[in-house]
């Protein structure tokens, strides 16, 4: 049995340094990875990024990310990857990376994500260049999470996850807006997920949502964002390959 850890949305900042920590610290005990679904820091400064780093550092487990939009506003992403990256984390972005816990090889393909919206409510390449650009970046988001899958699939991994910020399904945002749906995820991730094949999918992003969702592909999702798990993390459990 696989077991995963997954938290996202913790939007830390100097004031909440140190609050996840020990709970962190049990996941030896409990989990074989810790995924963290974006939304890591509140404006997405080198600052903020490094009070996460030290929450993350010498977990005894690996730890795979992605980023979220909070983690962009200072339009310095590469350099809070780079700060996560040295605390030992694994961020991805059109990505995959594979782990090892207990002889099980645990792959995880991963992408921010955009909006958009979902089947018969979504937007269109179609008009101003912006509106085209909006659904274009979607898509590239979508199609680099597909190859990521598709890469881990030749990797005779025991499980595959998709980690994403925003949602890929409906059904995980229920009890937000109807109205900011179309800025809370895409169906062209599930199109990926569903394509190129999973065992998971994790994401967070909307706050009010809901945790358990599906593909129409039958693949399970998860919404983490930390005020819909109300806990430091949730453990996932995956049976791995048989036989």
């Amino acid at each position: 049995m696989i077991r995963v850890a997954a938290v996202g949305d913790i939007h830390m900042g100097p004031e909440s340094q140190g609050t996840l920590r020990p709970s962190f610290e049990t996941l030896p005990a409990c989990a074989d990875v810790l995924l963290l679904a974006g939304d890591l820091t509140r404006h997405g400064t080198p600052e903020e990024a490094a009070i996460v780093a030290r929450e993350i550092k010498d977990l005894g487990v690996p730890v795979v990310a992605v980023l979220g939009n909070h983690d962009h506003h200072d339009e310095r992403p590469e350099e809070v990857t780079a700060i996560l990256r040295d605390a030992g984390a694994h961020v991805l972005e059109g990505e995959a990376a594979i782990v090892d816990a207990d002889g099980a090889r645990i792959g995880v393909a991963g992408t921010k994500g955009f909006g958009g919206g979902f089947v018969g409510r979504c937007a269109g390449e179609f008009g101003e260049p912006l509106m085209k650009e909006f659904v274009r970046y979607t898509r590239r988001c979508a199609d680099g999470l597909h190859s990521a899958l598709k890469h881990l699939d030749e990797q005779d991994c025991d499980a595959r996850i998709a980690l994403t910020h925003f949602a890929p399904v409906p059904d995980t945002l229920a009890g937000e807006p109807l109205e900011i749906y179309p800025f809370l995820g895409s169906y062209l991730l599930a199109e990926a997920i569903d394509t190129g094949g999973a065992d998971l999918a994790v994401h967070g992003h909307a706050h009010a949502g809901t945790e358990h969702g599906m593909t129409s592909g039958g693949v399970r999702v998860r919404n983490v964002a930390q005020p819909v798990i109300g806990q430091a993390f949730h453990v996932y459990h995956l049976p791995g390959r048989q036989g």
